[in-house]
């Protein structure tokens, strides 16, 4: 190897480092932007418009979210939210126990041990997707979800989910959905019309809230029965009030 080479060889990897260096900084530099100011966009949102079904969204504060929401959106998501740092660590632990063998019915997608904190990481920062990429996403959903914890607190994540979430084909965001759906505010929307709008969740697309499809059928009234089961816990009583 000649002395040019050897020479070019450091400074490609000391530019790589500088270019992951500079992407670190800025990711933290936006994780504490999104900190005051909702998403200018996401890459979920732009897959909507790419794919045809537009971008219907409308986003609120804390205060124009009605308390059923929040509630539903724990009842049926994650109800350690109040408690947990990020991580269902006990949920990650029994997925990954679980014995390939064990005839048992299917999960939806992201409901055995992805968290309220997580969705919102991968909402806000990462993308969407099955497959090889689910674990290319990993390691950036990690960091995500740890900073969003240390610098939004719960409030904060639990304002951003509701208002970037796919929550119909093109309709991001409680206040686009109660609109679309229920012609009227989200801070107006009753427990059982906020349990219909999150059982869409985890794929709005297929699992419909008009026409209302078997599965949104079938699970907003479990939802409705946990928010019961909820209203007497002080954790969540505070966080969503």
């Amino acid at each position: 190897m000649s002395n040019a080479a050897a020479n070019h060889k450091p400074g490609i990897i000391k530019r790589i480092f500088k270019g992951f260096l500079y992407l670190f900084v800025a990711s933290l530099m936006y994780v504490v932007v999104c900190r005051f100011i909702m998403p200018p966009i996401t890459i979920t949102q732009i897959g909507g418009l790419v794919d045809g079904y537009g971008l219907k969204r409308d986003y609120v504060s804390w205060d124009e979210i009605s308390p059923n929401v929040k509630l539903a959106a724990i009842a049926s998501e994650d109800q350690l939210f109040p408690d947990h740092e990020g991580f269902d660590w006990k949920a990650i632990e029994k997925s990954i126990d679980d014995k390939p063998k064990r005839k048992r019915k299917k999960r939806p997608k992201g409901s055995a041990a992805s968290t309220i904190s997580q969705q919102t990481a991968k909402n806000v920062f990462l993308w969407q997707g099955s497959g090889y990429m689910r674990y290319v996403r990993k390691a950036p959903e990690f960091f995500y979800t740890e900073a969003i914890e240390l610098v939004w607190g719960k409030k904060r994540i639990m304002e951003v989910y509701l208002n970037v979430i796919e929550m119909g084909p093109g309709i991001f965001g409680i206040e686009a959905a109660s609109q679309a759906y229920f012609n009227k505010s989200a801070k107006n929307l009753s427990r059982a019309e906020a349990a219909m709008i999150i059982a869409c969740l985890p794929n709005p697309k297929k699992f419909t809230v008009k026409p209302m499809s078997r599965r949104v059928s079938w699970r907003y009234p479990q939802i409705v029965k946990q928010m019961s089961n909820l209203d007497g816990d002080p954790d969540v009583a505070e966080l969503i009030r």
